[in-house]
């Protein structure tokens, strides 16, 4: 298997859905606790991204194992029928990537607390079922919000409490902060998953995967697409207001004309190889900025 073949397996491109929350969470932990611990942090973050890595592997095997549409899809649309790999090296590279980041987050759980066992069972389960079983959760119309919540919501959790295990209090009110915070990018990750099922709306009704755009429709599916979007600038001001984040997370603000242009090309076309990447974009493009605003207001 060559390095480009692995990259596009394990989906090495989409991997700023979860590091952006991550250093997010890292930004959060300094400015509400002034508190990091960098040994267990950092091998938080190999085996977010080992276990992320295994997951994209994971999906790609299960959409090609269970595929319906043989000659378009399996054959020449999922990577690994298109680039003929050997199943059994597959399933060798599947379970290296899943037992090394288990075994790093069992390490960190022993170094910080169980919180993060517990915390990382749930993410393991969502990983493991959002694309295997009889009716994966990717196929279902909540793999939305799974993904959404596992990548936006408890990266970041698991992040603020492994820098603030020693002060962290676990109640309503510390984890609504924490939610509002992470909410921006748990609402633009879901929305990435949903523009992908909409965008492949006719293909995974072929392949009897039922997504949430089937059963309410392309039109609510954009308008809810929109509304995140919405909803995602709302939070950044709404944090900021309540002190949880610093005042440089308004120049977010600033973003706004590049969103509207690429919601536009979105809302009007939904073809994957043409405007999915839009979603992308605004997901890339907002996740970033929040954690470069976020570090500048650090410095003051």
């Amino acid at each position: 298997m060559s390095r480009k073949v692995f990259f596009e397996l394990v989906e090495i491109k989409a991997k700023t859905a979860s590091v952006f929350p991550f250093l997010l969470g890292l930004c959060y932990s300094w400015f509400q606790y002034r508190s990091i611990h960098l040994v267990p942090l950092m091998i938080y973050f190999v085996a977010m991204v080992l276990f992320n890595m295994f997951v994209d592997a994971w999906d790609n095997y299960n959409d090609y194992h269970h595929a319906v549409d043989v000659h378009d899809y399996k054959q020449n649309t999922n990577v690994i029928g298109r680039e003929k790999i050997d199943l059994g090296l597959l399933k060798r590279v599947m379970g290296g990537l899943f037992f090394s980041s288990l075994i790093l987050g069992l390490v960190v759980a022993l170094m910080t607390g169980f919180p993060v066992l517990w915390l990382g069972m749930i993410c393991y389960a969502v990983g493991i079922f959002y694309s295997a079983g009889p009716r994966p959760l990717s196929s279902l119309p909540v793999g939305e919000v799974f993904s959404g919540l596992t990548m936006g919501f408890l990266i970041f959790l698991i992040c603020v409490f492994i820098n603030t295990y020693q002060v962290f209090t676990w109640n309503l009110l510390t984890l609504a902060k924490v939610f509002l915070v992470a909410l921006p990018n748990t609402l633009l990750i879901a929305n990435l998953m949903l523009a992908n099922n909409t965008c492949d709306l006719e293909e995974d009704e072929s392949n009897h995967r039922y997504t949430l755009v089937h059963y309410i429709g392309k039109r609510a599916a954009l308008q809810l697409w929109l509304i995140s979007i919405i909803f995602s600038f709302l939070a950044i001001v709404c944090a900021v207001f309540l002190k949880l984040t610093p005042w440089t997370m308004l120049l977010n603000l600033l973003l706004l004309p590049v969103v509207v242009k690429q919601s536009r090309l979105y809302l009007a076309k939904q073809v994957k190889k043409e405007t999915f990447i839009c979603s992308v974009k605004i997901l890339a493009i907002m996740a970033c900025s929040q954690v470069v605003f976020f570090g500048i207001g650090l410095l003051f």
